[in-house]
């Protein structure tokens, strides 16, 4: 298995690599407009979805309103278009109106920064839950997507057959030091350069140091 010192290394070169690379939709709305309720509405945009996709549709939505009476003001129908062709965009649009009455309700409008408050949301899993931890209020979450999952068990860092697998092992296991950045470095990763099928070995600065779990033809 990956040693914590050689994935502090791999963690070190991948950053270094990645400099002229964009970062994952979620990332840039977090930076654009530092609010953990878009951060929210992002993710959940996100959700099986392409950050090609997703992020003009962010864009569009937020144009139109980027607060929760704002988005509640917005008919589920013209939410819909707004948002469209983000996957399952008609269960994303009704998605938000209920997070949006939810936080009203119980929060008196302003997202919790505690994980089991989160996940407590309708639509709201783990995944999502850590990554308003981590994007929106900047605090320590290790949120796994199928990038994280992959690579983390294709290092040969952890052996886990699910995501949420791979988050406590990571939980158990990864310094923290590392939390915040974790998910945006692999995400990024994975989408250029560790892809599912046949990744770009012959340009990962780490390939001498992975343990190519599971990984048949390469390029």
């Amino acid at each position: 298995m990956l040693s914590n010192k050689e994935i502090g290394v791999v963690i070190r070169r991948l950053k270094l690599a990645m400099r002229d690379l964009p970062d994952p939709s979620v990332t840039l709305v977090g930076k654009k407009w530092k609010d953990p309720f878009l951060v929210l509405i992002s993710c959940l945009l996100s959700l099986r979805t392409k950050d090609e996709t997703t992020l003009p549709a962010c864009e569009r939505l937020f144009a139109r309103a980027r607060d929760i009476r704002g988005l509640l003001d917005i008919p589920v129908r013209e939410m819909e278009k707004l948002i469209y062709p983000v996957g399952f965009y008609r269960t994303k649009a009704r998605t938000i109106h209920g997070v949006c009455r939810d936080l009203r309700a119980r929060f008196k409008g302003k997202v919790p920064d505690d994980l089991d408050q989160l996940l407590t949301f309708k639509g709201v899993g783990r995944k999502t839950a850590n990554l308003v931890l981590t994007e929106g209020f900047g605090k320590p979450g290790i949120c796994v997507d199928t990038h994280v999952h992959r690579i983390s068990n294709r290092l040969g860092y952890v052996k886990t057959r699910t995501p949420e697998e791979t988050e406590f092992a990571l939980r158990a296991k990864l310094p923290a030091q590392y939390w915040l950045e974790y998910n945006a470095m692999l995400v990024m990763w994975g989408q250029n350069v560790c892809k599912p099928v046949s990744p770009l070995c012959s340009r990962c600065p780490v390939n001498k140091i992975c343990r190519r779990v599971n990984v048949g033809k390469s390029r």
